[in-house]
């Protein structure tokens, strides 16, 4: 009896030892499983942490404390809905939605300067129809990595050559990245550039032009930057001038901080945020992970760490497996977008970095940065799901019918 239970005890370990860990980490569904997971949790986590973050304003603003959280709750539903559709979309057709959709996004970029745009917090990156308002710039992100991954899949035998790189793909990318810059989203703008970054280095250009184009996008943020006095006051604030909350420019940024320490290493308990109280400014939004880390601690903020650097792998597991270049160079491109987005967010509001405000993917409140990346998440589904290694792997497994009615009398027969 005792040998029995020592060798189910040592059976059981074994599964969690680092070899083992590691062979699971390179099966060739394990890209599958962890976009699945790690989408999912970040999804869930962020409907909870909207909801305890908005309750206050929420109830200030409309008289109920769950009305931001509805309204999150229905463009999650929206977006799950939306990978649920691209998860079933084969490749070939994202290759041929590549330029109609980068042609729609600049229509839709287009249009925030028309009488439908809206300018919100001296950002004009809005179109609003009665109460109903949309982000172009999120579409013009998906836009961006299909053209920009289907542009250089074409032109993969000549990527040696820089005028092949440049053309058409550097004037489209200036074009879009230069109509969210005019209505002022600087934000944005850095994470379609990195996206655009990230597509080149896959593709194999050669570093000298990163160089070249890297310099040159220095200079125009630093310009944008300086003829900017709310921007200026940001950077200002970072480099250490904020002596209290009531400094120009360092009210956010202190009481994001205070929310921090104030959550300590094990926080003050989900919902007990004291910030929230209409003190930190987007506390549902922008500063989330702030009240992450007061309600949670230092558990609840690295589990969200945790959390990107799996999807994080299994994106760089689907670019090095992958046979197909438009799919690595479209992973590419979406890993980009959401890792340096979550980077730029948390630098943030941890005082690493300016305060530049872009949302945490997947958490933060907001119904077009949401559907959008769950869209994207989607279409790193399907191409994970359609390799060929991981493909034949699904299909070897029997479904969960199957294995339910296997526990069965009927299922044993």
């Amino acid at each position: 009896m005792s040998s029995t239970s020592s060798t189910d005890s040592s059976f059981d370990l074994s599964r969690f030892q680092p070899k083992s860990l590691m062979r699971r980490l390179e099966s060739p569904v394990a890209p599958y499983y962890l976009l699945l997971g790690s989408t999912g949790m970040l999804l869930l986590f962020g409907l909870v942490m909207v909801l305890s973050a908005s309750s206050v304003t929420s109830y200030q603003a409309s008289g109920s404390s769950y009305t931001v959280f509805k309204n999150q709750a229905m463009y999650a539903a929206i977006g799950v809905v939306a990978a649920l559709v691209a998860s079933r979309v084969p490749v070939r057709v994202w290759k041929w939605l590549a330029l109609p959709a980068f042609t729609g996004a600049v229509l839709l970029q287009l249009a925030v300067f028309s009488p439908l745009g809206r300018t919100v917090q001296g950002n004009r990156n809005w179109i609003g129809f009665g109460s109903f308002s949309v982000q172009p710039s999120e579409a013009g992100k998906i836009a961006i990595i299909l053209v920009a991954a289907m542009i250089l899949t074409r032109k993969r035998k000549v990527l040696a050559e820089w005028r092949h790189v440049m053309i058409p793909l550097v004037p489209m990318s200036l074009l879009l990245l230069g109509l969210v810059l005019l209505g002022h989203d600087l934000g944005t703008t850095m994470v379609l550039a990195s996206i655009v970054g990230a597509v080149l280095f896959v593709a194999g250009v050669r570093m000298r032009l990163f160089a070249i184009v890297g310099g040159f996008a220095a200079a125009v943020t630093l310009a944008f930057v300086a003829t900017n006095s709310n921007r200026t006051g940001r950077l200002d604030a970072w480099l250490g001038t904020c002596i209290n909350a009531q400094t120009e420019g360092c009210y956010q940024k202190v009481h994001g901080l205070y929310a921090m320490a104030d959550g300590g290493w094990w926080g003050v308990g989900l919902g007990a945020s004291r910030e929230k109280w209409s003190w930190l400014p987007e506390a549902h939004n922008d500063f989330i992970f702030a009240i992450i880390g007061e309600e949670l601690g230092l558990p609840g903020t690295l589990a969200v760490v945790a959390l990107y650097v799996a999807l994080g792998y299994a994106c760089y597991r689907l670019i090095v497996t992958s046979k197909d270049f438009f799919v690595r160079l479209a992973t590419a491109g979406i890993m980009a977008w959401i890792l340096v987005q979550a980077m730029i967010n948390i630098g943030s509001v941890t005082g690493l970095l300016p305060i530049i405000g872009v949302p945490l993917p997947l958490v933060s409140s907001g119904g077009s940065a949401l559907v959008t990346t769950l869209l994207a998440l989607g279409i790193l589904i399907s191409f994970a799901r359609n390799e060929p290694t991981c493909k034949s792997a699904l299909a070897a497994r029997p479904n969960a019918v199957k294995r339910t009615l296997a526990v069965l009398p009927l299922g044993r027969r």
